[in-house]
C-alpha cells in the first residue's frame, strides 16, 4: 500500500500530492504546481526520492513548478495529454498575468492516452483521459489502493470550470459519468482544490453529476 501527502499550494490552494512506496521510500508526485520550498522540506524531512512527476493538467497551479523540479531531481515528466500542450506554452504568461512565481513551459517525456498504465516506484496508476475542463486533462487511478487523482475534472459538491479555452460542460459530464463513476463507488478522490471525497457520495449528493441529476 502507498503512502500519500497532500498539500495545497499556490495562491490557488492546489491539492499537490506526494506518494511513496514505504518499502523503497521512492514515489512520486502529482501536480507540483509551485512552492517548491515546501515540497523539498518534506522529501527531505520524509527521505523520499522522487522516481517520476505526473501532471493531470496543463494549468498554471497545477503544473507551474514542474520543469524546475524535474530538472532539480533528474527524472521524467508524465503526462498530461498531448491536447493540453496549448496550455503548458502559456504558462510563462499566465504566470506574470496572475502574479506567480516565474514558471517555464516543458515537454512531457510521455504524452498520455487513455487506457495507459503509469508505474512509479513499483505503483501502479491506470490512466483515464478526462477531458471537458481542458482538453488533454487525465486521471490517475491507483486501483489497489482505491484512490483516484482527479485533478480539476470533479471536486467534493462541484465539479471543474468549462469556461476556459476548448472547454466543453457536456464533455466534462461525460468523462465523470462514463470514465469515472465505472471505477466504484468506495473509490476515494483527491480533488485538485479542496476535501477528498468518494465517487459513491459525489453520485449521491453533488449537484452537477449527481445520479439524480443526470439519470
Amino acid at each position: 500500500m502507498a503512502k500519500y501527502q497532500i498539500f495545497p499550494v499556490t495562491p490557488f490552494e492546489q491539492n499537490c500530492t506526494i506518494f511513496w512506496n514505504e518499502a523503497t521510500m521512492h514515489g512520486g508526485i502529482v501536480d507540483p504546481g509551485g512552492d517548491i520550498a515546501r515540497i523539498e522540506s518534506f522529501l527531505s524531512e520524509k527521505g523520499i526520492t522522487l522516481d517520476k512527476i505526473l501532471v493531470t493538467h496543463g494549468h498554471l497551479d497545477h503544473a507551474g513548478a514542474v520543469a524546475a523540479l524535474a530538472r532539480a531531481h533528474g527524472i521524467p515528466i508524465i503526462g498530461p495529454h498531448i491536447d493540453d500542450k496549448f496550455w503548458i506554452d502559456g504558462m510563462p504568461e499566465q504566470a506574470k498575468q496572475y502574479g506567480f512565481d516565474a514558471a517555464e513551459a516543458f515537454d512531457a517525456d510521455e504524452w498520455l492516452t487513455h487506457g495507459k498504465t503509469v508505474e512509479v516506484a513499483g505503483i501502479s496508476f491506470d490512466v483515464l483521459h478526462c477531458p471537458g475542463h481542458t482538453p488533454g486533462h487525465v486521471v490517475f487511478f491507483q486501483a489497489e489502493d482505491r484512490i483516484a487523482m482527479v485533478g480539476d475534472v470533479l471536486f467534493k459538491g462541484s465539479v471543474g470550470r468549462t469556461d476556459f479555452p476548448k472547454g466543453d460542460y457536456q464533455q466534462l459530464v461525460n468523462s465523470i459519468t462514463q470514465n469515472l463513476w465505472p471505477l466504484g463507488e468506495d473509490v476515494t478522490f483527491i480533488p485538485g482544490h479542496g476535501p477528498t471525497s468518494t465517487f459513491g457520495y459525489e453520485r449521491k449528493t453533488n449537484p452537477f453529476v449527481s445520479d439524480m441529476v443526470v439519470g
